[in-house]
């Protein structure tokens, strides 16, 4: 469909205010519409049928590090837009590129690229910002981060990075424990970053600290941190108690079912947010690929590092995530959607545009059959082909 022109999606169900109506939605200049029932369809006018399929929000992936071979600590702008045919493919509509510790070097080229990126013509879904994983993380919950490159907190050096980024440097994950980290996070606020915390083993006064200064997320929960231990709750205690977003990864890998029920029944479905933490692998067969400086080795779909087996982000994509949030729990549709839609939209500042659909936001769209396969999927109003 032309996003140009104005058309008509109808005859399907539409997610709205957490539950599915029969409505038909106008598409003008990207942007949408619920048309009442009362109104009638213009004669002549384009329409598009999706009778019998359910129409959501598109998804938002906060934490991605590649995928179809791309991998985003060495993405040229045309390689960006790769990651952004593909994921739309499979729902994305939005996402932000993480970018794994690196050299400051490295890092800034990373922003160049990225900047460059928003200056191309698209065909995918939208590149909403970036996501800096590092470089202020413990060595002792590193992961996949490289060690001789972790630091302390370095405010000149964020703002350097945010400036280059035009202000585009949306998340950023940082460990509590970083030598003076805490104190910046009002400072990372106003500069209008989100914060994470993670890849941490902070106890829990510490972790508790970083959330009263505003901290807003758990990255990647119970995955590279310290977890809870009744006399010292650390800050996976921290994480669930507060009223903190907790990222989840829910590729049946890095959390077991059992374990994405009890994050839902304790955080509540408005503050679990579903993400793939996908490297380059994503899309493609087993085989050796980079994330990062490092060298990862994909066995049966599963990420690790080549030196020691550490796990090392995920070939999940959303699509596949929110089929398996739906197996895991048995909630009906209408219950998960949030968690790939609205709460990510909420936490990085665009919801006010994106995450749900409503009269005048942007026309970022899903189709469902009655599987939870993907039939369509249009970005600002373009139909994905």
């Amino acid at each position: 469909m032309d996003c140009h022109k104005d058309y008509y999606i109808v005859g399907g169900q539409v997610y709205i205010n957490h539950t599915f109506l029969k409505r038909d939605l106008k598409v003008s200049q990207g942007k949408v519409t619920i048309l009442p029932e009362s109104e009638s369809i213009p004669d002549g006018a384009e329409k598009f049928d999706v009778s019998g399929k359910k129409v959501v929000p598109g998804f938002i992936d906060v934490h991605t590090h590649g995928a179809v071979g791309v991998d985003v600590n060495a993405a040229t702008a045309e390689d960006l837009e790769k990651i952004c045919r593909f994921v739309a493919k499979n729902g994305t509509t939005s996402w932000l590129c993480s970018i794994l510790t690196d050299t400051a070097e490295q890092t800034k080229w990373c922003i160049g690229e990225f900047n460059k990126h928003k200056e191309m013509e698209h065909q995918g879904a939208n590149l909403a910002g970036i996501h800096l994983e590092g470089p202020f993380l413990a060595a002792e919950y590193k992961g996949a981060m490289p060690e001789y490159l972790l630091q302390k907190a370095n405010m000149p050096l964020l703002k350097e990075y945010q400036e280059c980024a035009g202000g585009n440097i949306k998340y950023i994950t940082i460990s509590p424990e970083v030598e003076g980290i805490v104190e910046d996070i009002p400072a990372m606020k106003e500069m209008g970053i989100t914060v994470a915390i993670g890849h941490s083993g902070a106890d829990y006064d510490t972790s508790m600290r970083a959330i009263e200064k505003g901290a807003a997320c758990c990255t990647h929960t119970f995955n590279a941190m310290k977890l809870l231990h009744q006399h010292f709750p650390a800050i996976m205690g921290a994480a669930l108690e507060s009223d903190i977003y907790c990222e989840a990864i829910c590729d049946g890998r890095h959390l077991h079912p059992g374990v994405v029920r009890l994050l839902i029944k304790t955080k509540g479905i408005d503050k679990v947010v579903a993400i793939t933490d996908s490297i380059m692998a994503a899309g493609l067969p087993d085989g050796r690929y980079k994330l990062g400086v490092n060298d990862v080795v994909v066995e049966d779909g599963d990420a690790k590092l080549a030196e020691n087996g550490v796990r090392a982000g995920s070939t999940l994509t959303q699509n596949v995530a929110l089929k398996n949030l739906l197996a895991y729990t048995g909630r009906p549709l209408e219950e998960i959607i949030p968690m790939l839609t609205e709460n990510p939209a909420k936490l990085i500042g665009i919801f006010d545009k994106k995450g749900s659909i409503e009269d005048g936001k942007d026309a970022d769209l899903v189709i469902l059959d009655e599987a939870a396969e993907i039939s369509d999927v249009f970005v600002g109003g373009r139909r994905i082909s």
